[in-house]
């Protein structure tokens, strides 16, 4: 069954009520709409609990999808009760866990910025994220961080537009990442925008974001380490390294 997903809409809806559609056999519940996210592109899925009509909570280890994008499942945590198919529940998700994978996956964009080569791979955390681009030149990391706490601190709008499954097939240089495409079939793919009329950057990703730059905070490349003759992979903490010294 579709799950509407609410956070593509809001990245801020942290709370929403969901009717309960299914229980799988490994546990997983299945809702009729969630704003939790579920893991993928890089970013990990949400978790947080299920608050009952008697005010009883049912603990979510993560959040993932079904055989398509079109089921999302609220995996428990052990020996967490099972809601019944129909009953009404109250979904929380884990804001402050949100909201960091939400800085740093806004991060991850602008070091595309400041990085303009093809991405080969990434992976967005709570406390350090990667990103593995296809170049072999030699590049300064404290520079790197230099402008990626400029475009920080500039504080550029980040939106969301919408376009369609043939409009994304028509425009495939909008694409960053070179092994992995955004998935079709939906109808729509979201364009994560950044800054007024895309100024700064725009690019097809499915995850969620912060609202403006500025709410990404202090970040810095904390190592760039080398892959491959032609693969560089960048490590993105938060902080301004000092901790890192």
């Amino acid at each position: 069954m579709m799950t509407k997903a609410l956070y593509r809409d809001d990245f801020y809806l942290s709370t929403a009520e969901g009717v309960v559609t299914a229980i799988h056999e490994d546990g997983a519940i299945e809702l009729d709409q969630t704003c939790f996210y579920a893991t993928s592109g890089g970013q990990p899925g949400d978790t947080g609990f299920l608050e009952r009509a008697d005010g009883s909570r049912i603990l979510l280890g993560q959040t993932r999808h079904g055989q398509t994008k079109e089921t999302i499942l609220h995996v428990p945590l052990d020996d967490q009760p099972k809601p019944e198919p129909g009953e009404t529940v109250v979904l929380h998700v884990d804001w402050a866990r949100r909201y960091r994978l939400m800085r740093m996956h806004t991060a991850c964009h602008l070091l595309s910025v400041v990085c303009p080569y093809p991405i080969t791979g990434a992976a967005v955390g709570e406390e350090e994220s990667r990103v593995d681009f296809d170049m072999s030149e030699t590049i300064d990391r404290q520079d790197v961080t230099d402008k990626l706490m400029q475009l920080v601190a500039e504080n550029h709008p980040v939106f969301v537009q919408w376009i369609t499954d043939e409009e994304l097939i028509a425009n495939p240089g909008i694409v960053k990442s070179k092994n992995v495409r955004p998935p079709i079939g939906l109808g729509r793919v979201s364009l994560v925008c950044i800054g007024q009329d895309l100024s700064v950057d725009s690019q097809p990703c499915g995850g969620t974001h912060v609202s403006e730059t500025q709410e990404v905070g202090a970040i810095h490349i904390a190592k760039i380490e080398k892959k491959g003759k032609e693969n560089r992979r960048f490590r993105i903490r938060f902080g301004t390294g000092a901790e890192d010294a």
